[in-house]
């Protein structure tokens, strides 16, 4: 009778380790399954995300940007500014051997920096912008972010000074105004702010 009670005992105790064992099993497929979901609901809104930001991408081509271009006069360059949030344009005077030293470093950025609109404009055919502006100073480069106008690069002052600069330079100088974004900046950002007409004095052998 021992070794029934025995036997009976030994096969409830197996029947109750396999109910165990089932039950961990169907814990454990619940949780594969939870996680499955939740790769696929991660999947999904990386793709979404991948597919905006193609979309935008592709329409801010179609607005000029990842080149760097000519702007004409005052109307182009407000369409410019309103349909960019961001852009750079440098402001110059045709066989200013300075502007061209830009050119060649805005050439590379645009295609570097595609959120970034790149244009450039003549100075001389943009009377009120350059009056409004109180551009006094060939080549100066104005950062505009949302239609504000929020910093000036005048003459290669904050560029070393000198002709012979890398496009890294530009590049880290136009980041501290946060027109740009670069991994690793090498100062610290430029305190934001609103540039109109009536700026402070400056002092540049380049005045026109």
């Amino acid at each position: 009778m021992a070794a029934n009670m025995q036997q009976q005992l030994g096969e409830h105790l197996i029947r109750a380790a396999q109910v165990m064992e089932e039950q961990i099993d169907q814990e454990m497929n619940k949780l594969e399954n939870l996680e499955e979901d939740d790769l696929e609901v991660i999947r999904r809104k990386r793709m979404e995300q991948m597919k905006k930001a193609q979309k935008d991408k592709i329409e801010m081509m179609s607005n000029g940007h990842g080149k760097y271009e000519e702007v004409a006069d005052e109307k182009e360059f407000f369409d410019a500014t309103k349909k960019s949030d961001r852009v750079v344009c440098l402001f110059y005077l045709p066989g200013n051997f300075r502007c061209k030293i830009v050119d060649k470093h805005f050439e590379i950025l645009a295609r570097k920096h595609v959120g970034t609109r790149f244009i450039h404009v003549n100075a001389e055919k943009v009377h009120f912008l350059t009056t409004r502006l109180n551009i006094r100073v060939i080549p100066t480069i104005a950062v505009i972010v949302k239609q504000q106008t929020i910093d000036y690069i005048r003459g290669f002052d904050e560029l070393g000074g000198k002709d012979e600069f890398t496009t890294e330079v530009m590049e880290n100088r136009l980041a501290r105004s946060e027109v740009i974004t670069i991994e690793k900046r090498t100062a610290a950002p430029a305190k934001k702010k609103i540039i109109r007409s009536g700026v402070d004095e400056y002092d540049n052998e380049e005045d026109w």
